[in-house]
């Protein structure tokens, strides 16, 4: 709770620094201290000792007694909240991700426009709207918390004013996005209907496979359409490639990890609790349209010639191993295995969007000799590209691991686990073409912004949390 008011007021405060302070790197400052701090607000909540009196604080603040003493799970805004450790657990990984993001690529905000410390007070708002979408407890909740995280993704889409790709990407993602928010309104009409409840627990005991009605079947299926629109499933993941090559390089890298890793987390929370008990009605859909993700995803990508559009086709083949762990409903491992591929997917993407946003061709070619001028660069890339590619001793490896072995505890789907290593070995091509044109092929590859030791810091110590989530798996995870 502490969390989702600290990151709205955050947010409002960057508002107001956009105001007093015109210096962009001191906004800059200012925000990478402020997801600091958010950051270490989740880890209090976190802590069982000092988390108490943190929690007892806020709520003191908005007149809300503190029934809970401090234990988890705590029940809020009747029962519409539940926050949980493993919800404050995953909000917290995707916090840390968040600052990586701020530290790495925040100043090149100012290549955008001139409202630097506007587009951080968007970016923590959605960080509050992430936050319910991991710990609602009513179908209301999941409506606000994905609209809180929507709406302003359309403004920095649209944000670069000088770029009319932006302008159109914004306008698509707008209508799409509102397109298929009509289409989860409904769907959560007619659960409501069926189930005469809006609350995810009070669901389980009205929805039986025996006695289920249409309405409960066509709710099912309009909220797959809607939430499959959110995280570019195919085949409702026609707004992806041109809403991501046209929003302004240093947004698209947030709106591919944290935003979708959140979607994702609200996906499992309503499908493994609420549905679970049916989900002999919806799992061979989810199966299909898992593969044709993968399907799309990883042969559409293969014929780019943009490294951008290239990521922006292959965030939707890594959507479709994320769907793994929601199709993985009967297994132990499914909110561990989003969590780890939420938190490896995010960093290495990040990475490799923080090279990218410093290019100035984003074509293959423009990585030609990338290595001989800049070594760390493309050393850095390499780790980041074996990582998506899921290469061993990265942590894209152990996660497509987890979320393949949580589909197989579940036992009849092994016809999708070996259509998907298909599909993981065709990724390897188009993300060992970057490999290549970095290290084999002749080039002068030129950079639009300088790369200071900074930089190569945080790019080597990003690329050291990739290896250590491949090598030590469980320090990211959360033990029951």
């Amino acid at each position: 709770m502490t969390a989702i008011i600290a990151t709205t007021v955050f947010g409002i405060i960057m508002m107001f620094t956009g105001l007093f302070v015109s210096d962009k790197k001191t906004v800059t400052s200012i925000a990478a201290v402020l997801i600091l701090a958010l950051l270490g607000i989740n880890i209090l909540e976190l802590n069982d000792a000092t988390g108490p009196g943190l929690r007892s604080a806020t709520l003191g603040l908005l007149g809300v007694a503190d029934t809970t003493n401090g234990q988890f799970p705590q029940v809020l805004f009747n029962n519409m909240l539940r926050i949980d450790k493993l919800s404050m657990w995953f909000g917290t990984m995707m916090t840390a991700c968040t600052a990586l993001y701020i530290l790495l690529i925040g100043k090149e905000f100012k290549k955008v426009g001139t409202h630097v410390a506007e587009y951080f007070a968007l970016i923590f708002f959605i960080l509050c709207g992430l936050y319910l979408l991991t710990s609602y407890n009513s179908l209301l909740m999941l409506f606000i918390g994905i609209e809180i995280m929507s709406i302003p993704q359309y403004i920095l889409a649209g944000s670069d004013k000088r770029n009319l790709k932006s302008s159109e990407a914004s306008l698509k993602y707008f209508l799409m996005g509102a397109f298929s928010t009509g289409i989860m309104l409904m769907g959560i009409t007619l659960l409501y209907g069926a189930a005469r409840t809006f609350n995810v627990a009070e669901m389980i005991p009205m929805l039986h496979s025996e006695t289920l009605s249409p309405l409960a079947i066509a709710g099912v299926v309009f909220i797959i359409i809607a939430l499959g629109f959110k995280v570019s499933a195919a085949p409702m993941h026609m707004w992806t490639p041109d809403v991501y090559d046209g929003t302004p390089t240093p947004f698209t890298a947030f709106m591919a990890t944290i935003v979708k890793a959140g979607v994702f987390f609200a996906f499992l929370r309503l499908f493994h609790i609420s549905f679970g008990n049916i989900s002999s009605h919806w799992l061979m859909l989810i199966a299909v349209v898992t593969a044709a993700t993968l399907l799309v995803g990883n042969v559409t990508a293969v014929f780019q010639q943009s490294v951008k559009r290239m990521l922006a086709y292959s965030s939707i083949a890594q959507a479709g191993f994320m769907l793994f762990a929601v199709a993985a409903v009967n297994s132990s491992i499914a909110w561990n295995a989003i969590i780890l591929y939420g938190v490896a997917y995010s960093v290495a993407t990040i990475g490799v969007f923080a090279v990218l946003v410093k290019m100035k061709d984003y074509t293959y070619d423009g990585f030609n000799g990338l290595a001989k001028k800049h070594p760390v660069l493309a050393f850095v890339t390499t780790i980041f590209l074996f990582s998506l590619a899921g290469i061993p001793l990265t942590g894209g490896f152990m996660a497509k691991y987890y979320v393949l072995l949580a589909v197989m505890q579940q036992g009849n789907l092994m016809w999708l686990v070996i259509f998907a290593l298909l599909m993981a070995a065709i990724s390897v091509y188009y993300y060992f073409r970057v490999i290549a044109a970095m290290y084999f092929k002749q080039g002068e590859a030129e950079l639009s912004s300088e790369v200071t030791s900074t930089d190569k810091i945080l790019l080597i110590a990003t690329a050291a949390i990739v290896i250590l989530i491949g090598v030590m798996p469980d320090l990211f995870v959360l033990h029951m």
